[in-house]
């Protein structure tokens, strides 16, 4: 028996959609730090590029590249650059997704009281607008769809490859006040599931990772005060994740490596891996 201890993805050109943020930035420098060529796409050509300047810093291979991944044409824009540069991609890790505010509601749950409030910053479930809940699914759900569209020909040629999309513990379990958030997660969930079966015969592995509560730019205003303070909210996760902590962008980087490594998981498609601290284990008693 040989026992494969050694995650590596030495050759291997990997692009990264929503490369230029906390978490996909991290996990872009550790693709780099086992071998691959890393591409990193983000809307932002600087947030890109301060990234694969850090890799090439550690002397690995890296390049960034602006990328929108609702915009069909720039996504094969990205693509035959990254070609050109690096060769067939091999891997695509599904990062990009955010949230928006017009996709939110105020208060965790309803309240009569709440249809006759004449206070203008109070957004109820009737005061949704359809156009952010559109923004955050699309974001989410396309925003995987299409780069996967983009991205895989060439895996299906060589009948080899890996995909590795960013759900969410809110697919498992929706959170209050963010229903668009939730579902858009919860179809990226499926949507695994789903490609896992639909590419196995063309030798394509889909999984996905599920991040529990990390402090990131986009959610920090929401989990902490002004001071650093936890917020209420923040207060309630904690309470509610076993191991006491949000996590860090460097949690999520061995499952990650695992997942990708066509020997490590050879046998491993169709799964999303929670990394929670143990927030979907925890009842509440």
């Amino acid at each position: 028996m040989t026992i494969h201890n050694t995650l590596s993805l030495a050759g291997k050109t990997v692009a990264v959609t929503g490369g230029g943020g906390v978490l996909c930035g991290t996990l872009s420098k550790a693709l780099a730090a086992v071998g691959a060529r890393v591409a990193v796409l983000d809307l932002r050509q600087e947030a890109a590029d301060a990234v694969a300047k850090d890799i090439l810093a550690e002397g690995h291979t890296a390049k960034g590249y602006a990328c929108n991944v609702l915009d069909r044409a720039s996504l094969e824009a990205a693509r035959d650059a990254i070609v050109a540069d690096f060769g067939p991609i091999d891997v695509l890790l599904n990062g990009a997704g955010g949230n928006h505010p017009k996709g939110t509601t105020s208060n965790e749950t309803l309240s009569a009281a709440d249809l006759v409030n004449d206070n203008p910053e109070l957004k109820t479930f009737y005061d949704l607008d359809p156009d952010g809940v559109s923004f955050v699914f699309n974001l989410n759900f396309l925003g995987t769809l299409l780069p996967t569209q983009a991205f895989t020909r060439d895996m299906v040629q060589k009948g080899s490859g890996s995909i590795l999309n960013v759900s969410s513990m809110n697919a498992f379990r929706p959170l209050t006040k963010i229903p668009a958030y939730s579902a858009a997660k919860a179809a990226v969930s499926n949507f695994t599931q789903w490609l896992a079966v639909h590419f196995a015969p063309a030798g394509i592995r889909v999984n996905a990772i599920a991040p529990g509560f990390f402090l990131t730019n986009q959610n920090r205003a929401l989990l902490t005060n002004p001071d650093g303070s936890l917020t209420p909210r923040s207060e309630k996760i904690l309470a509610h994740t076993p191991m006491r902590r949000f996590g860090e962008p460097e949690d999520l980087i061995g499952t990650t490596l695992w997942l990708l490594d066509d020997q490590a998981s050879a046998f491993v498609t169709g799964v999303v891996v929670p990394i929670d601290g143990g927030f979907a284990a925890y009842s509440g008693v």
